[in-house]
């Protein structure tokens, strides 16, 4: 394993070490970001710069690393893969969601790679513990909307893309078992 990327996993886990997703569990935030180079590695994505980049896609956005820290230490192709999957946070939650959807065919390859993965590790936490006080309508959504970012991603690698498609029609069969009445 590249150092690099131990030092992209080290830094992550310094940046996000107060964060915990809002599942029930209070999952470390760490988790999140190792499952989505988890997920990208498995398919046979080997890329230590995209890879250094899923671990790190949430630090600008979430955490007090700037644009010029992220580069300093990791080189400007990662920093730009970061900064590709960065929303701007000053803006609305719902126009960030639509600028996500019409931004996805604009994304690079290794950053296209990761928004995928992203989706992929969201979707699944989503089946196996959702965020507390989500209705299924909204899981559902999430999931509708993440369809509609991938289907607006270019050049899409074959693996990931089953991976995802996979998972998604695992979440819909999942939402339909939730919806149908008790006996």
């Amino acid at each position: 394993m590249p150092l690099q990327l131990l030092h992209a996993a080290q830094f992550a886990a310094e940046k996000h070490k107060h964060q915990r997703r809002r599942d029930s569990a209070e999952t470390p935030y760490i988790n999140h970001s190792i499952r989505v180079a988890a997920i990208l590695n498995e398919v046979g994505i080997y890329h230590t710069g995209v890879l250094c980049a899923a671990l790190l896609h949430d630090t600008v956005e979430d955490t007090d690393t700037s644009p010029e820290e992220l580069s300093e230490r990791f080189g400007s192709d990662v920093s730009g893969i970061v900064m590709e999957l960065t929303d701007d946070k000053s803006l609305p939650k719902a126009e960030r969601k639509r600028l996500q959807v019409e931004h996805a065919s604009d994304l690079s390859y290794g950053a296209g790679l990761v928004k995928i993965g992203d989706k992929i590790a969201n979707m699944e936490n989503i089946i196996s513990d959702p965020p507390v006080g989500w209705s299924l309508d909204r899981q559902q959504a999430y999931f509708e909307w993440s369809r509609d970012v991938v289907s607006n991603i270019p050049n899409k690698h074959k693996g990931l893309e089953f991976v995802f498609q996979s998972t998604y029609e695992r979440g819909m069969r999942h939402f339909a078992e939730l919806r149908e009445p008790k006996p």
